[in-house]
């Protein structure tokens, strides 16, 4: 293990995000609706304690580097991550009110991770410049900060192929350092544009620029932080509220579909959309989920079938894309709709997309894997041929998918039973469980129980949010 490569880019990225960080502090001193001194203060100092890491770090492995082995870039891929989740957490440590240890992990690793799930217990009572750090950190998290980090790395002409496969979900075959610094730019084009028509758009809707850009950068991000203790429902009995809404959904389905797919659409190769499947996929079980839940509801005579396929189209939206931001509670809803929500928050969105999950491709891949099975044992010599997104999967994809979902199905499970003894004293039910690990898990946000929509994770012992 090549520690001074570990030292100089782990380094690195801190010294990004420590500007990040100051940038926030800057925002903080000039905007006229915050009243806070301590905010300024807890971000200018945690963005030096980040840099001093930071710049320690790079003085420690500062050496030419060609190239980033295989290895090298597995260890920087999770370090980078844990870093980053530990020095983001500073600023809610330094800031007033201050939050505990723990509390201040979770909501920095919640942010990065684009999870959602909150500790905060009254939103609007925190500096708005914390509270665009937090925003940032959804928005750095959501195409991924290493992303960003591989194409400035490509430009100083580091290898940066092992980086770039191991952090993102996006298929670099034998590409060159120049093809994927050139696919990491065009990624974060995309991105940077898909952000600021979306921030226009809520600006355009009657909200301030603050409110644009916090909720622009979680929805594009699919994070789904909001300076509002109500969320999205803040804006619902506004007189485009409905609008607000539509508005924010269109951009959580734009972003739970590949950055490929608008690269490609950019660059006028309209062929490569023919053969692109799962983000039909993707649509068709958000429509028909929302459909489901909406005539559900007016059955039950909740409300008009109208405002329940408003609701329901909005809350389906945010959690198939891993957003969670919310209008209603939907667990007052009934019992069939809870259960599709349930596995809308495991499916997630698309590969190389913002969301999380397990994502579409793959039950794709596993549906198909099990007809493939079934129809060979009774047809044994006929020949199959599959393929998702136009691309063939061969025996051994089709494997490791297999595997990936059983492992993903195996850590739920264990995962809801940790909860479970990580609370005994509590007394926690079977539902805050297994609502606490659908919530966490494929990075949704709201859960079920008590960490429900109208809920948070305030009240979980230290441990178990370390967890």
């Amino acid at each position: 293990m090549n520690l001074r490569i570990l030292a100089k880019i782990l380094g690195a990225l801190l010294l990004l995000e420590s500007v990040a960080m100051f940038l926030c502090g800057v925002f903080t001193a000039f905007d006229p609706g915050c009243d806070c001194e301590w905010s300024m203060a807890a971000l200018m100092q945690s963005a030096a304690v980040t840099a001093g890491f930071g710049g320690g770090l790079m003085l420690l492995g500062w050496r030419k580097i060609h190239k980033i082995p295989r290895r090298e870039g597995v260890v920087i891929v999770g370090l980078g991550w844990i870093l980053s989740g530990v020095f983001g957490g500073l600023p809610y440590l330094l800031s007033e009110p201050a939050m505990h240890p723990a509390d201040a992990l979770f909501e920095s690793v919640s942010g990065f991770t684009t999870t959602g799930s909150t500790v905060m217990t009254n939103i609007e009572a925190w500096p708005r410049g914390i509270l665009m750090w937090r925003s940032v950190t959804q928005w750095l998290g959501g195409l991924g900060i290493l992303v960003l980090f591989v194409a400035l790395l490509s430009y100083l002409g580091v290898g940066t192929k092992s980086l770039f496969r191991n952090e993102s979900s996006f298929q670099t075959g034998e590409a060159s350092t120049a093809r994927i610094r050139d696919t990491a730019l065009s990624l974060w084009r995309v991105y940077l544009l898909i952000t600021t028509v979306c921030i226009l758009g809520l600006k355009a809707m009657g909200l301030t620029w603050y409110n644009a850009v916090c909720h622009g950068f979680t929805a594009v991000s699919t994070g789904g932080f909001s300076p509002h203790n109500a969320s999205i429902g803040y804006y619902s009995n506004w007189g485009n509220g409905w609008l607000i809404e539509l508005w924010l959904s269109l951009f959580m389905l734009i972003c739970s579909v590949s950055f490929l797919i608008w690269v490609v659409i950019v660059r006028k190769r309209w062929k490569r959309l023919r053969s692109e499947e799962e983000g039909k996929w993707f649509f068709l079980i958000c429509f028909s989920a929302a459909l489901m839940i909406a005539i559900g509801i007016a059955a039950k005579d909740m409300e008009g079938f109208w405002p329940a396929l408003r609701h329901a189209w909005f809350i389906v939206v945010s959690i198939g894309s891993t957003t969670g931001f919310g209008t209603v509670d939907y667990e007052q809803w009934p019992g069939f709709a809870l259960v599709l929500i349930a596995m809308l928050m495991l499916l997630g969105g698309c590969s190389g997309s913002t969301a999380g999950g397990m994502k579409v491709s793959r039950l794709l891949v596993m549906l198909r894997t099990a007809r493939f099975e079934v129809v060979k044992a009774f047809r044994p010599h006929k020949v199959f041929k599959m393929q998702v997104n136009g691309n063939s999967i061969d025996p051994h994809a089709r494997a490791q998918t297999v595997i990936f979902i059983c492992l993903y199905c195996f850590l739920v499970v264990l995962a809801s039973f940790l909860m479970g003894v990580l609370e005994f004293v509590n007394d926690i039910d079977l539902v805050t469980c297994v609502g606490a690990v659908f919530a966490t898990l494929p990075n949704i946000g709201p859960g079920f129980g008590e960490v429900g929509p109208t809920k948070n994770f305030a009240h979980f012992c230290p441990a178990r949010k370390y967890f």
